[in-house]
């Protein structure tokens, strides 16, 4: 056999019978576990949005954007508690997610340096993520319980009550009952609880910053505030996207810590739109109007996480 001339361009090889197909086998799984849990509750999720549908009754009858319309009409029953339970979320993803974004950060500058022990300290703040939302909520409740809770007992121990009583809290902190003390703590668990993720994630991005640079920003007498913001910002810029659009998404579906912890009080304020839409779905049979609602949260947070990367997006 001759060799191809140099530079003549190489002879494809017939593909095998069956080749051609063997890209889709391997992606079969994914595509049968990604349409029977996401693809089709989707589509499905939809088509009940535009229907009066009760599992109930036998007939579902057909009702276009009437779901969506009732959302937006202040005369609607739904319109209320909808946009109650939105802005419940709304509270909780403005106070939770600049400590998840902030707090993380600084506490994995602190675990990048070398020191003795620092794995088992990084062992030590990811291992809350690892417990589930019963877990935690069920923890602090008795935490955070007014009359047996031991931060009460703590507080009193300390004469730290009289600090929160000089901010109008009561005797005890109604940590679990009364507001601004129901959101302070909802937000406190829920750092407590996800802040190590974040604080790998951070972690990951910080290793792959040059460390050329941080040496090159001391010679030419950078401070260490300046190397923060013209070194390790820059360098973090698509972690911080991630970051931000994974941390809004997530306390915008809060929904655990809320219903074992305060049970969506005290009254409603504590009730996110999680809250909502399952007790109008399975609470009064209005499945329909519960995946409008869905919905719309649903495109509330898609505009939210694309506003986040295009504003965090790498610069050329």
């Amino acid at each position: 056999m001759t060799a191809a001339p140099s530079g003549a361009p190489a002879r494809r090889r017939p593909l095998r019978r069956g080749a051609v197909w063997t890209p889709y086998l391997f992606l079969a799984p994914f595509l049968t576990v990604f349409g029977t849990f996401v693809a089709f509750p989707a589509l499905r999720g939809l088509w009940m949005s535009l229907h009066d549908w009760d599992h109930l009754m036998p007939t579902r009858p057909f009702v276009g954007l009437a779901n969506y319309t009732d959302l937006l009409d202040p005369a609607s029953v739904l319109y209320q508690r909808f946009w109650d339970g939105m802005a419940a979320t709304g509270i909780f993803v403005v106070a939770s997610v600049p400590l998840l974004l902030t707090a993380p950060l600084l506490l994995a500058m602190a675990l990048n340096r070398r020191f003795p022990g620092r794995t088992f300290l990084r062992a030590v703040v990811f291992l809350p993520y690892v417990l589930g939302v019963a877990v935690v909520a069920v923890l602090f409740r008795f935490v955070l319980d007014p009359n047996l809770g031991v931060l009460n007992h703590l507080l009193a121990t300390t004469r730290l009550d009289r600090v929160l009583h000089a901010l109008g809290a009561g005797d005890p902190v109604p940590w679990l009952t009364a507001q601004p003390w129901a959101w302070v703590s909802l937000v406190g668990v829920t750092l407590w609880w996800t802040i190590g993720f974040n604080t790998i994630i951070y972690l990951a991005g910080l290793q792959d910053v040059p460390a050329e640079l941080y040496d090159a920003a001391r010679v030419d007498g950078a401070s260490a505030r300046q190397r923060f913001r013209h070194v390790t910002l820059p360098g973090l810029r698509p972690v911080l996207a991630f970051v931000l659009t994974m941390t809004v998404l997530a306390s915008a579906n809060m929904f655990g810590q809320s219903d074992l912890m305060t049970g969506g009080g005290p009254g409603t304020s504590t009730r996110t739109a999680l809250m909502v839409i399952l007790d109008t779905g399975m609470g009064q049979y209005r499945m329909g109007a519960a995946a409008a609602m869905g919905y719309v949260l649903s495109v509330g947070l898609g505009v939210v996480s694309i506003v986040s990367f295009v504003a965090l997006r790498e610069r050329s």
